[in-house]
């Protein structure tokens, strides 16, 4: 009897098989499994990661930027502001609406830039913050606001996206310039909004900078040398007064740089700051 015992406590693999063979449409994976095949190859192991930003401009690289992220498969942030672009038109206009429809079909992140791209200048008397708007009806005006109409201003930009495509902003903002104070931090943070800069100093591209201070080369060589695990990297869609833009140049190198180091890349949804 006890030579007969293996007989009934066949190998896994074997009874495995057995049970394939009566449940057909099961056989492949089973089997396969049986074999011992193996598990799929894991993908690239990532050694930090690199969160990836590009505010409004003059739009002049928007197309370039998109292709660019889509051809090396990584996810980014963007920060709009409805700006003056290349196209003579503006960055929140139905026009730019299968643009940013596209991106956010791709997994792309978004938050706000304020509507008018308008400048922090310093906290006021009575509570108020002193700001000045780059575009929109008070274009170059200094204005005194409350921090409700600060907030307004922020989810101006929220409201147009949901027209243009469809879905609400991510819950963060950057401050054009990343100029903030403890009261317009505190006025974004009470209608929802987490403010987001860069790692400074490689987290800035240098694409506002002139080329006579900071070549592409030289911004890229930086940039390659001083980003950091957990380091928000910043440029924008196009710059108005540099003569040789940073995109063309410098993008798609600095992901294939970044990701020869051992960098992956992901939106701020997935920062440990800004994922709470």
């Amino acid at each position: 009897m006890k030579a007969a015992a293996p007989a009934r406590t066949a190998p896994l693999a074997a009874r495995v098989l057995a049970l394939a063979a009566l449940l057909p449409f099961a056989a492949a994976p089973f089997a396969g499994a049986a074999a011992g095949a193996s598990a799929p190859a894991a993908g690239p192991q990532c050694h930090g990661t690199i969160y990836l930003t590009f505010d409004t401009g003059s739009q002049s690289q928007a197309e370039l930027i998109a292709s660019v992220l889509a051809r090396q498969n990584v996810k980014a942030t963007f920060f709009l502001a409805n700006e003056k672009t290349v196209k003579g038109d503006y960055s929140l206009d139905p026009s730019w609406a299968a643009y940013w429809r596209a991106r956010v079909a791709e997994g792309h992140a978004f938050g706000t830039h304020t509507f008018d791209h308008t400048y922090f200048v310093h906290d006021a008397a009575n509570g108020k913050i002193t700001v000045k708007p780059q575009f929109g009806a008070h274009a170059g005006k200094v204005q005194d606001w409350t921090p409700q109409q600060y907030c307004d201003e922020l989810r101006r930009v929220d409201t147009r996206f949901k027209e243009l495509t469809g879905k609400p902003l991510d819950p963060f903002w950057r401050a054009p310039g990343g100029k903030t104070s403890p009261r317009t931090l505190a006025a974004g943070k009470a209608c929802g909004y987490q403010h987001a800069a860069w790692a400074k100093p490689a987290g800035f591209s240098g694409d506002e900078l002139p080329v006579e201070r900071a070549s592409n080369a030289v911004l890229l060589k930086g940039a390659l040398e001083g980003l950091r695990d957990g380091d928000i990297f910043m440029a924008h869609m196009g710059i108005w007064s540099r003569k040789d833009p940073w995109a063309p140049a410098n993008l798609e190198p600095l992901i294939e740089g970044l990701k020869q180091k051992g960098f992956c890349f992901a939106t701020l949804r997935e920062h440990p700051d800004y994922s709470k």
